[in-house]
């Protein structure tokens, strides 16, 4: 018989869900692992020339945001509708009802 289950059946299926599972562990440790890297990575300080120039980025980002959402921002409006046609070829005729089949 193909598909028996003995004891060896149940020793492999066993074995897999174990592996799976403990590699699956595994990536979640290491995962954690890369987060607390990288939080210590943030943790370092940076060096920022003046806070006037994030006060300006800032006040740049404002002022973008607000052009594009104005009437002027809006210059990508579509000036015309493109829709495929369909058209009554040899091919669909059966489909449009222009074959006298009787189908």
């Amino acid at each position: 018989m193909l598909l028996a289950i003995t004891s060896d059946t149940w020793i492999v299926t066993g074995l897999g869900f174990g592996i799976v599972l403990l590699l699956l562990f595994f990536l979640v440790y290491v995962m954690k692992f890369f987060g607390w890297v990288m939080q210590l990575i943030e943790r370092k300080p940076k060096k920022q020339e003046s806070g006037v120039k994030s006060q300006d980025d800032t006040a740049a980002a404002i002022a973008t945001a607000l052009y594009l959402a104005s009437e002027a921002g809006h210059h990508d409006q579509p000036t015309a509708i493109i829709a495929a046609q369909a058209r009554e070829t040899a091919w669909n005729e059966k489909a449009n009802g222009l074959n006298n089949m009787g189908f």
